[in-house]
């Protein structure tokens, strides 16, 4: 039987609201030495993702950058897996995609909530274990 996302993803996920201060953004980020936050809404279903990337991007536009938000610089196309998920499909997702990470989410009634993630990283060092 495959292994499942569940076995080797973080649980819990760090996240920001749209209206976010970008600058706030970039702050939760460096202090919690992070690779991204998720961006949900006020029932908590997540909208966006900001990765560092993200932040380095936005911020070649110095002329902009005071103004900006979450909601601004957030991508919405994010790649998201179950927690029941094998590990196999996460991994093809990641490769296929070049992405570092997927958001480990359930469904509700109230939308798309994040519950974990889960990275290359993550991936590599579960291959190293055996």
């Amino acid at each position: 039987m495959d292994r499942t996302v569940s076995e080797i993803m973080h649980s819990g996920v760090l996240t920001c609201q749209r209206d976010t201060p970008i600058q706030d953004v970039a702050r939760q980020i460096a202090e919690r030495d992070i690779s991204a936050l998720v961006v949900v809404d006020d029932e908590g279903s997540m909208i966006g993702l900001i990765s560092r990337t993200d932040l380095v991007n936005a911020r070649l536009y110095e002329q902009h950058w005071n103004g900006l938000t979450a909601g601004h610089i957030m991508v919405t196309d994010v790649v998201s897996v179950h927690a029941t998920d094998s590990l196999q499909h996460a991994g093809k997702q990641l490769m296929e995609r070049h992405i570092h990470r997927v958001v480990v989410v359930e469904t509700t009634e109230k939308g798309i909530r994040p519950v974990g993630v889960l990275s290359i990283t993550d991936l590599v060092r579960d291959i190293a274990r055996g």
